[in-house]
């Protein structure tokens, strides 16, 4: 179903706003009035295909909070601000601060209406790109970068790609190697900031004496030592995304700075006393409870109720076992192409092995495993010996081996129901067993109940 696209005109005065809308209705545009903006609010999300055209000066909600407002909502919606005003500093102000274009009354019914065909022209184009992006499943597509088949994996890609899809500063919380950059860099990809630059701030490798420098720059002169200006990380930011890891780590003074940055977008200088805009989104991630520090005095509880405007868990793997054979097999993969060595195989033991162990590292401890066996070493351990070798042979050996590979890791990732894994591979029930008689698998091997008897035949 196509979307009609819609072009919402927001002016306090009434005749004004009748007449431009007849106006526009001449050169075939779908125009809807309001009096003030609150209702466009309502009616402009991530999927709206259409402009935004409003008066600057207005009581209540005026144009220029219209346009922050609409940018939190989704930054690439077209906003066209109109004034009477002739206020020049007010129109660079208004597109520095990311308005589609600036008209200044009186204005043509023909220039006003080419304005919006092209805003209508590029946001048709914005959404196609992310349609395009959501159905390419290439680098950027969530599922590769976080695979899984249990609940809580299909959850966490779901709100990845809602809040990814907003301009919402957000709080990621998880266990040590669970994948919280993961996370974040995924938020920033299929953001509208997908093409500025994300930069990652390890709060914890802060040097303490040079923290504020690092982070908001310098001027000249600022400090001893300081012999230029110097843009700070922020500001290398502008336009994209800002992760700052283990926010937790943050010194308890400089999170009182850090917060107005938060409310106010701006940064000073070290050394000096003009603000500078900050057009930015913030990710930060964390492994401790931030309740718990805020109530024992070493977070602020207004930074904390200032980051969490959109909160992501990311599960451990405890949270979801039946993942981790096929999460170990991709991670083979991935460890095989990185060091130049061949498609392995592995065994259906080693595949048991992995299922039924604890992971209190995560997926780093799990990738650390997958890339000692493709090495040579024992996945278990770190050490030599016990490695698994690839298997050599005849190219049937080989298919054999592969399958069996296959179809052990199916049944070890699904808990030992049948119905997904011959489902997923394609095949009848009745192949599946023959199958697993043919290899000698039973589910008892691989870390699963027996085979129970709705699984013997068709």
């Amino acid at each position: 179903m196509t979307i009609q696209q819609r072009v919402l005109l927001v002016d306090d005065e009434e005749e004004l706003r009748r007449s431009t809308a007849q106006a526009l209705e001449l050169f075939d545009l779908t125009v809807d009035t309001f009096p003030n903006a609150e209702n466009v609010l309502e009616l402009s999300g991530f999927g709206f295909d259409g402009v935004i055209v409003s008066d600057i000066r207005m009581p209540g909600l005026d144009g220029m909070t219209l346009l922050h407002r609409i940018r939190e909502l989704d930054a690439e919606i077209p906003v066209i601000l109109v004034t009477g005003h002739g206020d020049v500093q007010l129109a660079v102000k208004a597109m520095r601060e990311g308005a589609y274009d600036f008209l200044e009354k009186p204005f043509t019914p023909q220039h006003l209406a080419g304005v919006i065909r092209r805003a209508l022209e590029r946001r048709s184009l914005i959404l196609e790109n992310r349609r395009l992006r959501a159905v390419a499943g290439k680098r950027d597509d969530v599922e590769a970068r976080m695979p899984g088949r249990t609940q809580v994996m299909v959850d966490l890609r779901y709100r990845i790609r809602a809040i990814g899809a907003t301009d919402a500063d957000t709080l990621v919380i998880g266990d040590t190697g669970v994948g919280k950059e993961v996370v974040a860099r995924a938020l920033h990809d299929i953001s509208p900031r997908a093409n500025r630059p994300f930069i990652a701030i390890n709060c914890a490798a802060l040097p303490e004496t040079l923290i504020e420098s690092e982070l908001f720059g310098h001027e000249a002169g600022a400090f001893p030592g300081a012999l230029r200006p110097r843009y700070g990380k922020f500001e290398h930011a502008r336009g994209g995304t800002i992760l700052l890891d283990e926010i937790s780590s943050m010194p308890f003074d400089l999170q009182a700075k850090f917060l107005r940055v938060l409310q106010e977008r701006v940064i000073t200088r070290l050394g000096s006393n003009e603000t500078v805009p900050l057009d930015v989104r913030f990710i930060a991630t964390s492994k401790v409870d931030l309740e718990a520090e805020v109530a024992a005095g070493r977070f602020r509880a207004d930074l904390l109720y200032r980051l969490n405007v959109a909160t992501v868990h990311v599960p451990a793997l405890s949270q979801r076992r039946a993942d981790i054979p096929l999460l170990f097999l991709q991670l083979v993969r991935e460890a095989a192409a990185r060091y130049g060595r061949e498609d392995m195989i592995v065994p259906p033991d080693i595949i048991s092995l992995i299922a039924q162990r604890d992971w209190p590292g995560n997926v780093r401890e799990l990738r650390n495993a997958a890339d000692r066996l493709v090495l040579g070493l024992d996945p278990g351990s770190g050490e030599p010996g016990g490695a698994v070798k690839e298997n050599g042979g005849r190219l049937a050996e080989k298919v054999a081996a592969f399958e069996r590979s296959l179809i052990a890791g199916e049944i070890a990732a699904h808990g030992g129901a049948l119905k997904p894994v011959y489902e997923t591979l394609g095949i009848s029930r009745k192949t599946l067993y023959e199958k697993m008689q043919k290899y000698g698998l039973d589910k008892k091997m691989l870390g699963v109940e027996s085979l129970s008897q709705d699984d013997r035949g068709e």
